[in-house]
């Protein structure tokens, strides 16, 4: 095989084998991020079979590492944090500092250095975002009390890794093995950090005072042309050229840019827009991240040093989750609340892969380190949903121990509790002018919505709204279809709306569906899946501009001509 087409092998096979693994994990009701894992390890070095490139692979993982924090400074949101200040923030240190010293430990154990042992630690403190909110979207507790808190808590490790991206070169420069011969006073090893923090004073500086201001008006000066294309094309080029632009001129780390640049952009009112354009290619290089992060897995971890992979496996699930619990009660709330914060917490993921990835490019941690913390991320991963089980069925068994006090008995918003409603799926563009509509005619409607400020509009309102997928069964089932009459669904997905179609039909056959289509074939997929009718969007624009073009003055006449 010619040598210039690495690339195009290692997108082909690793995306590929990603979406097969990925679509099977999903299958067996477990993260796609295990697929992802294993398709790396089937064209990394230590499986027989095609290898991939994996310089090639590294850059590409950094764009994704780019693109990951891009997207988690996106969504970044100070007023979940605020809103659980109080537990999230020493809860998520104190958990912190108990992973990282027991990961320090076994690293002793092992004769690593200290700063190898608190790397390898701290890579084991940090849940995977993916993982947990999937987990909480499934239960409906995102908007719960234990919800909350565990979004906040996530939100202070993600913040933890963010100040680590910073430290770490430093630390690698100072006590790396690269600096074993020269000698380091106290002085310099200050000076050294101090520098690394003005620098990145004078990044955050500049990103306040021009990039809040900068960003979001470029966004909208390009928005206002109408082109999605150059729209999406000046999302991504903030995304990255703020990255490069932090590495170049302030000397932080890529990922560090990227994660201020989604900060930024957040202050834009076109944020939602900026998201979801560009979701598919942030996708896609996070699905490549996590092939080039299952490379570098040695299988044969698992034979040569079984006990440290059980080692690892336990600081994750028992040891950092243990001291979870006893956090949250000793800050008085259910022992409930205490196990879904700890059960959540139970696993790592995308953090964890670039924290150690970086430490073994700095030589601060071992590849042996790299393995176990994959080891223990594939086998967490693969447990928690396990997990989450065994903790509904206790709940099950203690309703009265599982509501926490204060914790509301309702979701927030107008009341659920409706009959002969109409349920409208999507509170977008579409969904919020129809959902008017039908309010101001009087007719008992609710909304289902994924984006929180969707919901919160609809509440605004005064419509009843619930955040979730409308093709969770919980998200269903809260929406009372078995009482509606009509259902619409508003939103632009067709394979959503198909499997939600599928579900409102099998729990109330004599429910009136419609939906939203933008194509012919769109249209055939929706009403093969129970829809009673569609509106493709296009077709119907081309309709009420034919009437408008017909009702003026000098075509008005040929209504009536024969032949036309």
């Amino acid at each position: 095989m010619h040598h210039d087409t690495a690339l195009i092998n290692m997108l082909a096979i690793g995306l590929g084998l990603a979406f097969v693994f990925g679509a099977l994990a999903n299958r067996l009701r477990l993260s796609p991020l295990v697929g992802y894992l294993v398709a790396g390890i089937i064209v990394g070095p230590f499986t027989p079979g095609f290898v991939a490139d994996q310089e090639l692979a590294n850059q590409l993982a950094e764009i994704g590492v780019m693109l990951l924090m891009f997207g988690v400074g996106l969504h970044f949101s100070i007023k979940d944090l605020m809103a659980v200040k109080s537990i999230a923030i020493p809860g998520a240190i104190g958990q912190t500092a108990v992973a990282t010293l027991l990961g320090w430990g076994v690293a002793s154990l092992m004769g690593w250095p200290t700063l190898h042992g608190l790397i390898f630690g701290f890579s084991l403190a940090t849940a995977s975002t993916v993982v947990l909110l999937r987990a909480m979207e499934e239960r409906r507790l995102l908007e719960a009390t234990r919800g909350k808190i565990a979004v906040g808590w996530l939100i202070v490790e993600d913040l933890a890794c963010v100040l680590a991206l910073v430290m770490m070169p430093v630390l690698a420069g100072v006590f790396g093995p690269d600096a074993q011969n020269q000698q380091h006073s106290l002085g310099s090893v200050l000076t050294s950090i101090g520098w690394t923090f003005v620098q990145l004073g004078l990044f955050v500086a500049v990103m306040l005072v021009v990039g809040r201001r900068l960003i979001p008006w470029l966004l909208e000066r390009i928005a206002s042309t109408g082109s999605r294309e150059l729209f999406t094309l000046c999302v991504l080029a903030i995304a990255l050229g703020v990255a490069f632009g932090a590495a170049a001129l302030f000397g932080v780390s890529f990922a560090l840019g990227a994660f201020f640049a989604g900060m930024m952009l957040n202050e834009s009112e076109l944020s939602n827009k900026a998201a979801h354009d560009s979701l598919p290619l942030r996708d896609a290089f996070a699905v490549l991240f996590f092939v080039s992060v299952g490379m570098l897995f040695n299988p044969m971890i698992l034979v040569e040093h079984p006990w440290q992979v059980l080692a690892t496996v336990a600081i994750i699930m028992f040891g950092k989750s243990l001291a979870a619990f006893f956090i949250v009660r000793a800050f008085g709330h259910s022992k409930s609340t205490a196990l879904t914060i700890s059960a959540s917490l139970a696993q790592i993921g995308e953090f964890a892969f670039i924290i150690a990835g970086l430490g073994v490019a700095l030589k601060i941690l071992p590849a042996t380190g790299l393995s176990l913390v994959l080891a223990g991320a594939l086998v967490s991963i693969m447990l928690n949903p396990l997990v989450f089980r065994l903790l509904d069925r206790w709940q099950a068994r203690h309703p009265i121990a599982s509501k926490s006090p204060g914790e509301p008995e309702a979701p927030p918003g107008p009341s659920l509790d409706l009959h002969d409603h109409a349920i409208v799926i999507g509170y977008g563009r579409v969904g919020s002018h129809l959902a008017q509509l039908l309010q101001r005619r009087g007719v008992p409607l609710l909304v289902i919505d994924d984006n929180r400020e969707h919901v919160e509009r609809a509440h605004a309102a005064g419509i009843p709204g619930i955040r979730g997928s409308a093709a969770a069964d919980r998200v269903l089932a809260e929406a009372h279809p078995e009482r509606a009459k009509i259902a619409i669904l508003a939103i632009p997905q067709p394979l959503e709306a198909g499997e939600t179609l599928a579900k409102l039909r099998a729990i109330n056959p004599n429910l009136t569906l419609l939906a939203r289509a933008h194509s012919d074939a769109e249209v055939k997929h929706l009403l093969e899946h129970g829809a009673d009718g569609t509106v493709m969007a296009e077709r119907e624009l081309a309709h009420s501009l034919a009437e408008m073009v017909m009702a003026t003055p000098p075509y008005r006449t040929l209504h009536h001509v024969p032949g036309h």
